[in-house]
């Protein structure tokens, strides 16, 4: 398993992953998903064979980034590390690629200075396997919040870097 950064130009390999993992991530053009990359304080893929299975965008404080989720976070000024998105392919989960990529998430904030790696999962559309796996790593509840018009609630969560 190789960890590497990703760049722009996996944008159409990442809108794959990416898609294929909805409804708990949105559907994003791979425009979009370059513009991410380009936004990240930190963005990291996981290559099996030279193919992509998996990928983390996390946004560091200050960025002009428009989402409901990271503003949240933004307004009650949290020297955080935000989680935009963690991938995994269907046919890698349960093989400890994500505990591997939060590891990188968390030593990337701990580098930083950061306080908290914060991040959402989806309420509603229920996301249970994530709302558990996110829990063993740490997190806790800080805030619920509808978004994309009350379409979708969130469970806002952080976990100290400490």
């Amino acid at each position: 398993m190789l960890i590497r950064p990703l760049t722009a130009a996996d944008a159409d390999e990442l809108a794959l992953l990416n898609d294929a993992a909805t409804p708990a991530v949105p559907i994003t053009e791979p425009a979009g998903l370059a513009r991410l990359v380009e936004l990240a304080e930190l963005a990291l893929g996981l290559e099996r064979d030279g193919q992509l299975v998996g990928f983390v965008i996390a946004i560091g404080p200050g960025s002009p980034y428009e989402s409901e989720n990271y503003a949240y976070f933004e307004s009650r000024g949290v020297d955080h590390l935000y989680v935009d998105r963690i991938v995994i392919a269907e046919s890698e989960r349960g093989n400890g690629l994500g505990p591997m990529l939060y590891e990188q998430v968390f030593a990337a904030a701990r580098a930083a200075g950061r306080r908290d790696v914060t991040c959402e999962v989806n309420l509603d559309p229920p996301n249970p396997g994530s709302q558990a796996f996110h829990a063993r790593l740490g997190f806790e509840q800080v805030g619920v919040q509808s978004t994309k018009g009350g379409a979708v609630t969130v469970s806002l969560l952080a976990a100290p870097v400490a």
